[in-house]
């Protein structure tokens, strides 16, 4: 999760954003969280879901899935708790620890996954998920994000990815046509900038780690590579190294000046664009409400941000959240039903309408971009094929200390070169994998 992180919900003015971003939770270090043993098919199910920003249209969704849950299972009962996304990590890692006061059901950002399995919380539903029939149309990517070393640990709530927001306004006053490439995306902000200094062309982040990483994937680079069960940073291979430079090249007093760019995150890179400031920027699907309730409402659009080659698509990383049992639960067989009913597809299509959240299921996505033509743009990006970051409980400390931000900002502010930069990044990296295990 947004980082990116992140959350999903736009209200929040990008959510996680975004990062929504889909943000990292700490793992707990130690617990005490073996499996109850019991499957008891009566009781009261507890379950910890996400506090959104304007969250009643969520609890209208979910208390209808409850109520058609309660009305299946006679005897069950469903007791539903919003946490707030910030205090989570210290929650679950006392869920974690003390089983006895631990829910049964969790909504946990998707980039948590791995640290969650790897501390023993996540009950693996690997038969559970692959007799489910609606899972079968579930996003490869999503799928993903709920698998470790094969094993299925929940299932996929919503999924978020990040476009191309652009002025059209402005692009119509300096007859500008929208960039097939990134070799003309950095061209036309230059030309944007130029012809009107009180823009950014494109708003870049130097903290913008979800905005840069489709520049490093779309040059054929990658964050890390899988190495004896473990992971190997190659942040810093000449593929990687090229879409970093194409990234940092962007900042600079022909677009986005170091100075006030370098310390920027996605949410600051949305808000330029929303409130004005910028002609394009690198949003996400859940930041279209933000941008509707700026200054630049009616006068954008949105598309695909180009890869490196005509007519293709920069892979994005598939933000988002998912829905999982914990192993310690009394209730398996009704916690992995309740699990399935808050991540149906009937759910989740409520949930799309009624916060915006994207879909899991790849032809809930169709139905809902019908409806939504906002929505098309993200959609394409995610069938164009999608990222995501390595599956090791390493990940969580390797953002949270912010090791791809200070590669960035190193670099943006003459204090390093790609090279020397993004190799200090590898080491850091390669130290936080080997201390994962």
């Amino acid at each position: 999760m947004k980082l990116s992180a992140p959350r999903i919900r736009a209200a929040r003015t990008a959510a996680a954003l975004a990062a929504l971003v889909v943000a990292t939770a700490c793992a707990p270090q130690t617990s005490d969280n073996s499996s109850s043993g019991k499957d008891e098919k009566s009781g009261t199910l507890r379950v910890w879901l996400f506090q959104e920003v304007g969250n009643k249209p969520k609890e209208k969704v979910v208390d209808a899935a409850v109520a058609a849950f309660e009305k299946a299972h006679k005897g069950a009962r469903v007791n539903i708790e919003y946490i707030p996304v910030e205090t989570r990590a210290q929650r679950i890692k006392a869920a974690f620890n003390d089983p006895k006061s631990a829910p049964d059901v969790i909504e946990y950002g998707n980039t948590d996954t791995a640290g969650y399995v790897k501390d023993g919380g996540l009950a693996d539903i690997s038969g559970e998920f692959a007799a489910w029939d609606e899972a079968k149309d579930t996003d490869p990517t999503a799928r993903q994000s709920v698998t470790m070393d094969g094993k299925v640990y929940g299932a996929p709530y919503f999924v978020g990815v990040r476009a191309l927001y652009y002025r059209t306004d402005v692009f119509k006053e300096l007859d500008l046509t929208v960039p097939k490439t990134q070799a003309e995306l950095a061209e036309t902000a230059r030309r944007i900038h130029a012809a009107k200094p009180d823009l950014y062309g494109l708003a870049v982040g130097g903290a913008y780690t979800y905005g840069a990483m489709p520049f490093i994937w779309a040059n054929g680079g990658e964050l890390a590579q899988g190495k004896g069960g473990s992971y190997a940073s190659v942040i810093d291979s000449a593929e990687a190294r090229k879409g970093i430079k194409a990234y940092t090249s962007l900042f600079g007093d022909t677009n986005c000046p170091a100075a006030k760019c370098a310390g920027m995150g996605g949410n600051d890179t949305v808000t330029a664009f929303a409130s004005g400031k910028a002609a394009m920027a690198i949003g996400g699907d859940f930041s279209h409400a933000a941008v509707e309730a700026g200054t630049v409402k009616g006068r954008y659009a949105v598309v695909p941000l180009p890869g490196v080659k005509a007519g293709s698509v920069a892979p994005a990383f598939a933000g988002g959240n998912n829905l999982g049992v914990l192993k310690s639960t009394a209730h398996r067989t009704l916690a992995v039903d309740l699990m399935e009913q808050l991540a149906s597809k009937k759910t989740q299509s409520e949930l799309f309408d009624a916060m915006g959240f994207l879909p899991t299921y790849t032809d809930v996505r169709e139905q809902v971009a019908d409806r939504e033509p906002f929505v098309a743009p993200f959609v394409k990006t995610l069938a164009s094929g999608a990222r995501f970051v390595p599956a090791s409980p390493a990940w969580a400390q390797i953002d949270a200390s912010l090791v791809l931000p200070t590669m960035f900002q190193e670099i943006v502010s003459g204090k390093k070169d790609v090279a020397k930069a993004s190799a200090d990044a590898a080491k850091k990296m390669n130290d936080a994998f080997s201390s994962a295990g």
